[in-house]
């Protein structure tokens, strides 16, 4: 995935959420957002979702620039499977159909196909007992892999996740991270926004620490973890591995 990030500004009323953030990323497949809460990050991933629209500035993936009208931001959105913090799942379906409902509505399945393709990922993420079941019935583990499941079916571009851990317990914590680990190990390219300091180090190419609406510091992965440039970036480290 080739990213283009060019002064993308956002304000929230009068909080200045993102300051001209510029980001150039060549042949990347895991980029991987850190930093304090509060630093922008999670706006960032939004507006690469086309779930925001940015003040100023410019986004182009793989060549393509984001054109932020409701109408190209439709058809944008079609081809990217996020997952949020918050599952996001239609808490009245079931498991199984809130992985059809976006395939026959929005990617225009069949209903035969849509079931085939949900049943299938229900079967390889472990959930095939599960798919008759409302996300009340899951444990958060369970319903965090739904929502990937979800994400996936749609054959995205590429994907986007929101802190997908951050709701969760240590175990299911472990269950959805071996999850994204083996969409990685599939050549997946995404977007991640996590805390897992570990988890980013593990799978990341590059890392981008973004703080008070700025990007501080991007680098290799292994060069970012051992090398750090900036105070900023060495500071967090100290404080985020202390333990």
């Amino acid at each position: 995935m080739n990213l283009q990030i060019d002064q993308i500004s956002k304000r929230f009323d009068s909080h200045l959420v993102l300051d001209a953030v510029s980001l150039c990323l060549e042949k990347v497949h895991t980029l991987v957002l850190i930093g304090p809460s509060g630093g922008g990050k999670s706006t960032l991933l939004r507006i690469i979702a086309g779930l925001e629209f940015p003040d100023s500035g410019t986004i182009e993936i793989n060549g393509q620039r984001i054109v932020f009208d409701q109408e190209s931001l439709l058809k944008h959105r079609r081809t990217i499977g996020t997952v949020f913090q918050a599952f996001n799942l239609f808490p009245h379906l079931t498991a199984l159909q809130n992985i059809t409902l976006p395939l026959e509505k929005v990617h225009q399945c069949s209903a035969g196909d849509a079931v085939e393709m949900a049943q299938q990922l229900l079967t390889r993420f472990r959930l095939e007992k599960h798919g008759s079941k409302r996300p009340a019935e899951l444990s958060g583990g369970q319903r965090q892999r739904v929502a990937i499941a979800r994400a996936i079916s749609i054959k995205p571009r590429f994907l986007l996740f929101d802190e997908p851990t951050s709701a969760l317990d240590p175990e299911m914590t472990s269950e959805v991270l071996d999850m994204i680990k083996e969409l990685r190990e599939e050549g997946r390219d995404f977007v991640l926004v996590t805390h897992e300091m570990g988890f980013a180090r593990e799978i990341a190419d590059q890392v981008a620490l973004l703080s008070n609406g700025r990007i501080v510091e991007a680098a290799p992965v292994q060069q970012f973890f051992e090398d750090p440039r900036s105070t900023e970036a060495r500071d967090f480290l100290a404080k985020v591995l202390k333990y």
